[in-house]
Parts: C-alpha cells; sequence; structure tokens
C-alpha cells in the first residue's frame, strides 16, 4: 500500500501573509544557526590540535566554497521549479522536479568529488600551504571529497522540502548532524572508546558520517512521500531536457556565488595589507556580520518560498503583497539589530578578544560604521529571493556582481588607499555598497518583469506522453 502524500499547504497561497512568512522563516533561521553550530564544533575540536591543525582546515574552506557555488546553481533551479509547481498543485511535476534535481546534482558531486580528490595535491602546492600544514591539510580535504555526493544530497533535500513549504523537517535533520558531529569529532580527532586518532581527518571523517546519515533520512522521507514530495524510482530516468533547463536556469546563480568567493579573497588581501590589528579587528566583526545575515537569508529563504509558490498559483497580487511585507519586516528587523549592534560594538568585540584593546577600539569602530546599513541588508535579500523565486536568475546575479565588483571592491580601494581615510575607506566601503544594492534591487522589484515570469505554464519539462498529452488539452 503506498504511503499516504501530505496535502499541499494551503496555507502559504491564502490567508495571513504574515503567519505564513513567520511559518517559513523561523525554522529556516533556526536550522542557520544549527550550521553556524556545526562549523563551531569542528572549530572548538580541531583548536585543540593546535594552529597547524586549525590552518589545515582553514585553508580548505574556499576550495569547499567554490565547489559549493557549483552545485548551488541546480539547488536554487530545483526549490524555484518545486515552488511554482506546488503552487499550481501539479503533484506528478514535483516529484519529477525533485527526482530530477537529486539525480543531476548527484552527477554533479561524484565528478566535483573524483576530480577535487585526484588534483588535491596539485591544489595545495598551488596554495602555497606550508609543509608542516600540508599532510593534515591533504588527510582532510580529501575524505571531504569523499563526503561531497552526501553532503550535496543531504543539502538538496533540505532546499526541495523547503520549496513545498516544508521547514520543520530540515530544521530536525540540521540537529541531528550537529548532534552527530558533536559526538564522533572526539572521538575520532583523539581516539576515543578504540576508535583510531585519525587527528584533523577525524573531524573530515565525522562530517562524511553525519552527512551520510541526514542524506539516507532525507531521500527516505522524500521517498515516503508524507512531506508534499514523493519521488519513485522511474523518476529518476534521466531527462536530459529538464537538465538543460534546469542549467539554463541555475548557472546564474553559481556565477554569482563563485564571484562572491573571489570578491571576498581579494577583499581580504586589501584587509591585510593594513596589518595585524586591522584584520583581526575585521575577523571579529565578521561574527556581528555572519549572525546578521542569519535572519536575512531565513526571510530571503521564506520569501523565495512563497513568492514561487503564489506564482505558481497564479495569485501575482498575493505574491506582491508577500515581498512587499517581507522587505519591510526584513528592513525592520535587522534595522533593529543594527541599532543593538551600535551601542553594544565594545562589548561584543571585548567578548572575542578581552585582552587587546587596539582591536576592541578597531573593531568597534568598524561595526559602528556598517552597522547602520543592516537594514538594507536585509532588504537586498529579501528583494532579491524575490527575483530567484520568479526565475529572474539573470537578473539578481547581475545585482550581487554589481554590488560587490562595481561597488564595493573598487570603493574599498580608492578609499582605503588614495584618500586620508585609510583603513575607515576599507569599512564606508560596506555600507555605502549596501545600500546602492537595495535600491538596484529594490527598482527591479518595482519595475516589475519578474511579475510576468511562470516557469510552470507551458511545461518544458516532459515526463511521459500523458503528460505531454494532458498539457496540450489545456
Amino acid at each position: 500500500m503506498p504511503a499516504p502524500r501530505r496535502q499541499f499547504d494551503s496555507r502559504l497561497t491564502e490567508g495571513s501573509i504574515v503567519r505564513s512568512l513567520v511559518l517559513l522563516a523561523v525554522p529556516i533561521m533556526g536550522a542557520n544557526v544549527l550550521q553556524v553550530a556545526y562549523q563551531l564544533v569542528d572549530a572548538f575540536w580541531v583548536g585543540r590540535l593546535g594552529a597547524a591543525a586549525v590552518a589545515a582546515v582553514s585553508i580548505t574552506l574556499p576550495l569547499m566554497f567554490v565547489l559549493v557555488a557549483a552545485g548551488m546553481g541546480f539547488a536554487i533551479a530545483g526549490t524555484t521549479l518545486i515552488a511554482q509547481y506546488t503552487g499550481a498543485r501539479d503533484h506528478q511535476m514535483v516529484d519529477h522536479v525533485a527526482a530530477q534535481t537529486l539525480l543531476t546534482i548527484l552527477a554533479v558531486s561524484v565528478v566535483l568529488g573524483s576530480l577535487g580528490f585526484a588534483l588535491a595535491p596539485w591544489l595545495l602546492h598551488l596554495m602555497g600551504v606550508a609543509p608542516e600544514v600540508y599532510r593534515d591539510a591533504l588527510a582532510f580535504i580529501r575524505v571531504i571529497f569523499i563526503a561531497l555526493p552526501f553532503t550535496f544530497l543531504y543539502a538538496m533535500a533540505q532546499a526541495l522540502m523547503r520549496g513545498v513549504g516544508e521547514v520543520r523537517v530540515p530544521l530536525y535533520i540540521v540537529a541531528g548532524t550537529v548532534v552527530i558531529n558533536f559526538f564522533l569529532d572526539p572521538i575520532l580527532i583523539f581516539g576515543k572508546f578504540g576508535a583510531p586518532s585519525l587527528g584533523v581527518a577525524g573531524a573530515a571523517v565525522a562530517t562524511l558520517i553525519a552527512q551520510l546519515i541526514a542524506a539516507a533520512v532525507a531521500l527516505r522521507l522524500l521517498f515516503g512521500g508524507r512531506f508534499g514530495i514523493h519521488v519513485r524510482w522511474p523518476d529518476f530516468k534521466p531527462d536530459f531536457a529538464f537538465v538543460k533547463r534546469a542549467f539554463l536556469l541555475g548557472y546564474p546563480a553559481s556565477i554569482e556565488q563563485s564571484a562572491r568567493g573571489v570578491g571576498m579573497t581579494l577583499m581580504t588581501f586589501l584587509i591585510t595589507s593594513f596589518g595585524t590589528v586591522v584584520t583581526a579587528s575585521f575577523g571579529i566583526a565578521s561574527n556581528v556580520l555572519n549572525f546578521v545575515v542569519i535572519p536575512a537569508m531565513g526571510f530571503s529563504m521564506a520569501t523565495s518560498t512563497l513568492v514561487g509558490q503564489n506564482i505558481g498559483a497564479g495569485n501575482i497580487k498575493r505574491a506582491e503583497s508577500v515581498a512587499r511585507l517581507s522587505a519591510a519586516v526584513t528592513f525592520a528587523t535587522l534595522s533593529l539589530l543594527g541599532v543593538v549592534s551600535y551601542f553594544l560594538a565594545s562589548p561584543i568585540v571585548r567578548f572575542f578578544v578581552p585582552q587587546s584593546e587596539n582591536v576592541i577600539a578597531e573593531g568597534a569602530h568598524l561595526i559602528r560604521i556598517v552597522s547602520w546599513s543592516f537594514g538594507f541588508v536585509g532588504l537586498q535579500f529579501a528583494l532579491l529571493g524575490v527575483l530567484r523565486a520568479a526565475g529572474e536568475m539573470l537578473a539578481a546575479m547581475a545585482t550581487s556582481l554589481i554590488s560587490q565588483w562595481v561597488l564595493q571592491l573598487p570603493l574599498a580601494y580608492l578609499l582605503s588607499k588614495h584618500t586620508a581615510l585609510g583603513a575607515d575607506g576599507l569599512w564606508w566601503a560596506l555600507p555605502a555598497s549596501n545600500v546602492a544594492t537595495a535600491f538596484v534591487a529594490g527598482g527591479l522589484f518595482l519595475w516589475g518583469p519578474w511579475k510576468t515570469r511562470r516557469l510552470t505554464k507551458p511545461s518544458p519539462v516532459k515526463i511521459g506522453q500523458e503528460a505531454v498529452e494532458e498539457q496540450a488539452q489545456m
């Protein structure tokens, strides 16, 4: 007897918009917080091995960011299509899109993981890794490359569930991985309870095990059909028309994320040219900025799901109302965080570096310069989420690239190197680009082409002759 399929949640396309936004945003923010906790657990235990071990993990982060960016496009494309087909109440297409997206992301991750495993020594040498760090870095990153298919499947399953409006289950899955990782890290790193002492590689093996379990659980739920998606083995027959469509829809997001990673690296080079105090101050202040991004991303993802479902359902006015409300709520929430950060800047920095007065002063100064623009960060996140939900990926990509490559980086260089501002020029470039980007995103939203985009009608994805004939009769 087939498992009962849970019906689509009509609360996301009907009733109170505030309630719908909260229902989605709060669990997503909780999952994002737990993801940060996951990373903190690794940092805590690896830190017990010494500076070289910490360096071995740290230098692999840029490589992992680029790999994740490569798969990001398919994830966003799949989530966007899932949300719109959910709004259109097209069960068959929701299942088909989910299966094809999982199949595609698995193939991409296997290729990337295999290439990364083989090229890891060359990549580390290219990065100029110190000899005392090289061995641990190689062991760590090779295990991470092996784990890549499980990591991608686990992340993709979460994204697909969010597309149909199911956000509590992904939260539980992330919580489970944090718990598993918390217990496995010390066992595998230090060799407890009869396990071998793997050192830095132990943290990577713990991640592999946690992600494998999470991926298995998520796939089991998708095959079970209780959470709005019910994939079956026939749905996994390769549909190259869909793969092409997903690529064309999602590649701008991959380019955007990759360019963002390169831009972050260049900004770091610019910051380090001003010495240890400025670099340390930025590192501490980044913790505050990362915390601010959590609610911004939560509202952005919730907005994408809500707008996508309402576009799919043909409720364009409600989609626009969702976008306006989300933008207002996110702007207000992050502006409040900005006010709190401004007045508590010194205590915040002192919490991380209690003994360094120079870093405390410079870090607090940086936070006060940037904090007034936090609301604009939230505004741009919310509005870019609207564009992505409508399938306007090129517009979202262009906005992000303009923000970083046309505004932030050139401003940071010019103000810091060619004016009397010095390091302050770096800090003022951040709010300037935040405000300008929010206005660009607002202009694209008000302009309105996104309102005419609907990816579900007509559908170019073929799922069998019956579906093609049925669509031809519509």
